[in-house]
């Protein structure tokens, strides 16, 4: 898969942008920025798009900027010559894609059917859009078109809100949603950017749900874990849990046998996707201690910590089952 479109996938949500003056469109990407999602699809459904994605690209580089609603080849040779990193359209046009292609750009062309799938793979591309999504069966339906192509992943788009967007990414065909529902037209109109910034940060957060899982304490010894874990399970009526390197309390207290990292122990925070959730640590300058990472062979991450402790504790994220 291209870099480009990796990159989508580790932020999760595409906020897609109608814009109608470009003078607003470097504080609307500040605004996204700041809320966690340094992305944005510029539609060209108004003359101000190409001058938008230039405007963007020249004050924030590291911004990803795309151009969607993209219906010829003019339009794909305009957005790319502004500085367009990534080339959506609403249905799958050939000579789009095939520019695209030919030149290296990365392209996500709109599918709604089996056969624009196949018509796709014929160019070798491993991603598309499926729009609209919730007009055209929304989820069930995207499982159940999407069941015979095992190597292609889909964005989402169309429909997508903050009820139903962990819906759809919670499926592993899903490469990231596209929405518009935090750069809705009247708050950008009106300039209302800290509005912007409040519901993006919402959705972050809705897509990652971080939240706690245990905090684990170091004991020296299995007997000192032991009697640990059972003074909590005797004092707060937890079930109590043997385990072979440590023991629970309940489900959120755990005591290790031994001094494992951190100097106090270690707090478990669960998240939705820990691999978005370690792109979006990183973005933030939060280091992640890769050496620390477990799973199964082969398989995704479910376990890893970051390098820093927080006051006294180290600190790890783990997936949610």
């Amino acid at each position: 898969m291209n870099d480009i479109l990796k990159k989508i996938g580790e932020i999760g949500i595409v906020p897609v942008v109608k814009i109608d003056d470009a003078k607003d469109a470097v504080p609307l990407a500040k605004a996204l920025i700041e809320g966690g999602l340094p992305v944005a699809e510029i539609t060209f459904r108004t003359s101000a798009a190409e001058q938008a994605i230039r405007n963007i690209v020249s004050a924030l580089p590291g911004m990803l900027v795309g151009a969607g609603t993209v219906l010829n080849v003019e339009q794909v040779k305009r957005a790319v010559d502004a500085g367009a990193k990534f080339i959506v359209s609403p249905g799958f046009n050939p000579s789009v894609v095939d520019y695209c292609v030919s030149n290296g750009i990365p392209v996500a062309p709109g599918c709604s059917n089996p056969s624009d799938i196949e018509i796709a793979l014929g160019y070798n591309l491993d991603v598309v859009k499926f729009f609209p999504a919730e007009a055209f069966g929304g989820l069930a339906a995207l499982k159940a078109m999407s069941a015979p192509y095992g190597m292609m992943r889909f964005v989402p788009t169309g429909g997508i809100s903050a009820e139903n967007l962990n819906s759809y990414l919670s499926f592993d065909k899903v490469l990231a949603c596209g929405g518009s529902w935090m750069v809705k037209d009247e708050l950008i109109k009106k300039g209302n950017f800290e509005e912007i910034t409040r519901i993006t940060k919402e959705a972050v957060n809705l897509m990652l749900g971080f939240d706690l899982a245990h905090v684990g304490i170091n004991a020296q010894s299995a007997e000192e874990s032991l009697e640990i874990a059972r003074k909590f399970s005797n004092i707060f009526n937890l079930p109590l849990k043997e385990g072979n390197s440590s023991n629970f309390a309940g489900t959120g207290i755990e005591v290790n046998k031994s001094s494992g990292l951190g100097k106090n122990g270690h707090i478990a925070i669960k998240t939705n996707n820990i691999g978005r959730a370690m792109a979006y640590l990183q973005r933030m300058g939060v280091e992640v201690d890769m050496s620390t990472a477990k799973g199964p062979e082969g398989g995704p991450i479910a376990a890893v910590y970051l390098k820093e402790e927080i006051g006294g504790f180290a600190v790890h994220l783990l997936q949610k089952k």
